[in-house]
């Protein structure tokens, strides 16, 4: 599981507990087994494949960790 979160770190750039915790939303938000998504990010690192349902709801976590810039006045 670790390089997983290493992978989603690398992506996102997020902190060590920021990368748990979207591994840990993937996992829960598709029914998917943590281990199991942990190997398929970690597959997707070497080949570039990625199902499309984790890889949407990567994106989407991804999303909220995104810092969004102000509303200009």
């Amino acid at each position: 599981m670790d390089q997983a979160i290493g992978v989603i770190l690398a992506i996102g750039h997020l902190t060590p507990e920021q990368g748990w915790d979207v591994l840990r939303g993937i996992s829960k938000a598709t029914g998917i087994k943590l281990r199991h998504v942990s190997e398929l990010i970690i597959d997707w690192a070497r080949t570039g494949q990625l199902c499309s349902d984790i890889r949407t709801e990567l994106d989407q976590r991804l999303t909220q960790y995104t810092p969004h810039a102000p509303a200009s006045e």
